[in-house]
């Protein structure tokens, strides 16, 4: 098109069809699959329509219309169908040292919990069959009696995330009545889930008690009326509350729904069902211990702190469990074969007392000061053998959250790889940067201008990859 009339085109003329662009990508790139090319020439020019519509409407410059017009859509094509080609998701290696990095997937499950969901899905099973008699069987029997061994607790019952576990007893125990939680625990958590919302979901009429920072018994008290269904704690997860505050503890709760024949649901989010307060995890997040004050029910996550996929346990006595099961919304939210299958495996390690060596999380949350600082210096010393010019390294002595709306209070002692300078002058932004752009992508975190590599959720066998992506980046 000749712009020298200084007259600007539109742009929409110029580009080619999806046929023509899709033919194109095809002679140029035959690795790509035509069905991906396709959908990326389609996604391209649909940009590319709406670029030159922006442009058109705000009247831009000669220059701009040209650089559209020339612009090279087959590479973008070429790009945007290797994007749709390539696995997802991808494994990353994590250096931040956040042992539950919700970005990340959370918890990563044991080797032989991932063996275990591969063996259940590739061939048949016995998901709900009685081999024994040849009858219907039931899907959840085997885990549900491995959690109460583990927790003491009468019965219990696994959905699919702790949310749908939450919702579920909710709507089981108190669907069109009144459930009383303390304003402090109205929490957000990540991806903007609420409570209040998932109470509006569960068919239940939210009556917050006390203030922000402070709730007496009285609180809760003054709100019971005729058509209170239950009383709901809710663990803050993510924010710690200090100074002028109160809360009433899950005993007291206990005691107060129970004198009114009510029930207490406490939302713990993420429980354990090993005691590792010698070890430094706050025995609050103990499960089985906030049964014992009497909850009758407790919900939390399978994929924080215990280590093991993404589901929703709850525990509670037979009847209300029983109750929970029977609700229509319990089929909707069970768990598949997979989840089931590295699930039990992460139950019978723990029961087998494997806990601490067989479960990655359980694993980098106990693992010693020393443990993460020897591994530090192991990296250091293999980085430094790369001889990289004008790249200083350091072993420090850091502290990192647990992450993943856990333990908001607990913060642990950590080591890192501290790389500051490179070659090519790069910021640590940019460094990071091209950590995630390596074969095997590393996460980092970035402190004041530095490039921080975390040892506590590295592992010795991790620690290679590290190496080629710490070269990739600044190299």
């Amino acid at each position: 098109m000749d712009l020298s009339d200084g007259v600007n085109p539109d742009p929409r003329r110029d580009l080619p069809s999806v046929d023509k662009l899709s033919r194109e990508v095809a002679h140029a790139c035959p690795e790509l699959s035509e069905w991906a090319i396709i959908a990326a020439s389609r996604s391209v020019l649909r940009s590319a329509r709406s670029e030159a519509e922006d442009l058109i409407s705000r009247g831009a410059s000669q220059g701009e219309f040209t650089a559209l017009i020339e612009t090279s859509w087959a590479i973008r094509v070429a790009a945007e169908a290797g994007k749709l080609l390539a696995p997802h998701p991808v494994r990353v290696l994590n250096a931040t040292g956040v042992v539950l990095h919700t970005n990340l997937g959370r918890s990563p499950i044991a080797a032989g919990a991932a063996d275990a969901a591969a063996e259940a899905a590739k061939g048949y099973s016995d998901l709900e069959l009685d081999l024994e008699t040849g009858r219907r069987g039931n899907r959840l029997q085997e885990v549900a009696e491995k959690i109460c061994l583990l927790s003491g607790a009468p019965a219990a019952t696994v959905v699919n995330n702790n949310a749908a576990a939450v919702l579920l007893a909710l709507n089981t125990l108190a669907s069109g009545r009144e459930v009383v939680v303390s304003r402090g625990e109205l929490v957000e958590i990540g991806g903007s889930f609420r409570v209040p919302a998932i109470m509006e979901r569960a068919g239940v009429k939210l009556v917050e008690v006390g203030t922000t920072n402070r709730t007496h018994p009285h609180d809760y008290e003054n709100a019971i009326g005729p058509e209170t269904g239950l009383l709901l704690k809710v663990h803050r997860s993510n924010f710690e509350q200090r100074g002028f505050t109160k809360e009433v503890d899950l005993q007291t709760m206990v005691e107060i729904g129970h004198a009114h024949d009510l029930p207490v649901i406490e939302d713990l989010g993420a429980g354990t069902l090993v005691d590792l307060s010698d070890r430094g995890i706050p025995r609050e997040a103990f499960a089985p211990g906030r049964m014992a004050l009497g909850a009758d029910l407790v919900c939390f996550s399978g994929d924080k702190l215990i280590g093991g996929p993404q589901a929703g346990i709850i525990l509670g006595g037979e009847a209300t469990i029983a109750a929970v099961k029977k609700n229509p919304l319990a089929r909707a939210l069970r768990l598949d074969k997979m989840t089931i299958a590295a699930l039990d495996w992460t139950l019978n390690a723990m029961l087998e007392g494997r806990a601490e060596s067989d479960i990655p999380v359980t694993k980098m949350l106990c693992a010693s000061g020393e443990d993460v600082a020897a591994r530090a210096h192991k990296l250091a010393g293999m980085l430094e053998s790369l001889g990289l010019s004008e790249v200083t390294l350091s072993v420090e002595k850091d502290t990192v959250p647990v992450g993943g709306g856990s333990l908001p209070s607990l913060e642990l002692e950590s080591w890192v790889v501290a790389i500051r300078g490179t070659p090519s002058g790069a910021s640590a932004s940019q460094i990071a940067r091209r950590l995630r752009e390596a074969p095997i992508p590393v996460l980092c975190r970035v402190r004041d201008d530095t490039v921080c590599l975390d040892l506590r959720t590295l592992a010795d066998d991790e620690l290679p990859h590290v190496v080629t992506a710490v070269e990739f980046a600044v190299r």
